[in-house]
């Protein structure tokens, strides 16, 4: 006897599915990808070019079509960290063999594949409103008093699960990729304690509005990344980096829901992401 499958009622009374037909905006919070923008020195630049233009080939009914070829390293632009970019002691997170998981030329464990898809709650810790200017000094440390204060602010604080943004508004300097890479005269950013904050409330991933997220000071460049250190390697947290958090900010967003869709690149170290905050209309 063959059991037919019972087909399932559709669904009508999905709160998630209502709040989306009620009507939602979506806030954008990254960069465009562009040939020239702004980079790490420490990672290959995006560069992208057509291959393939519109009348290079013509179908027979007329239509014609154009590609592009796309190289970029996968820390370039508005991305996430996966577990497996830094490495202490020769360890990553959870006590694993950087050594050993990177044979073969791709990172057998804790890489791209496995950084999660997000729809969560995002929160908004504008620590340049918090000292009453558009944007941090170059250098300034983010402590755990701002982000404390911060989320008085804001009148709330991240927790378990959430994405907690933090807001320099370096992002106004994009345009200008030497004092937004801030190699001579540095960038402002979290310190390890403002990391520790972070892990203490076991965000599954944190944010910044510039290209390595921590405080580099003045001529220091990225030589010592130690709050990577702590969020990638001691706690597990996902570090989003090249955020462009101002159109959240002139909103006034402090709580909302966020999303992140990270490539998923078997044994890679990063994805490019294109994160919105989701709010109601």
């Amino acid at each position: 006897m063959t059991i037919e499958p019972q087909a399932r009622p559709p669904r009508t009374d999905d709160a998630l599915l209502a709040a989306v037909t009620a009507g939602v905006r979506l806030v954008e919070l990254g960069h465009p990808h562009f040939t020239g923008m702004p980079c790490s020195p420490n990672h290959p630049g995006f560069r992208m070019s057509l291959i393939r233009r519109h009348g290079d080939m013509v179908r027979p009914d007329g239509g014609s079509a154009a590609n592009e070829m796309i190289v970029t390293g996968g820390h370039v632009g508005t991305h996430v960290d996966a577990l497996a970019h830094v490495s202490h002691d020769g360890r990553l997170h959870g006590g694993v063999d950087a050594a050993a998981a990177q044979t073969g030329g791709r990172f057998t464990a804790l890489g791209a594949e496995h950084t999660p898809a997000l729809l969560t709650r995002g929160v908004l810790l504008d620590v340049a409103a918090v000292h009453g200017v558009d944007v941090l000094p170059a250098g300034h440390g983010v402590t755990a008093a701002d982000l404390t204060a911060a989320a008085e602010r804001a009148g709330v604080e991240p927790g378990p699960g959430d994405v907690a943004l933090v807001r320099t508004g370096w992002a106004r300097h994009f345009d200008d990729a030497a004092t937004y890479l801030g190699q001579a005269t540095g960038v402002p950013g979290v310190t390890t304690d403002a990391a520790e904050w972070l892990a203490a409330r076991r965000v599954v991933a944190t944010g910044a509005d510039t290209t390595a997220y921590e405080q580099i000071r003045p001529g220091a460049g990225h030589s010592v990344l130690p709050v990577h250190r702590v969020l990638l390697v001691d706690a597990g947290v996902h570090i989003i980096e090249h955020l462009n958090l101002e159109h959240a900010a002139a909103e006034g967003l402090t709580a909302f829901v966020f999303s992140m869709a990270p490539l998923r690149i078997v044994g890679g170290t990063g994805s490019p992401i294109r994160p919105f905050a989701a709010v109601s209309r």
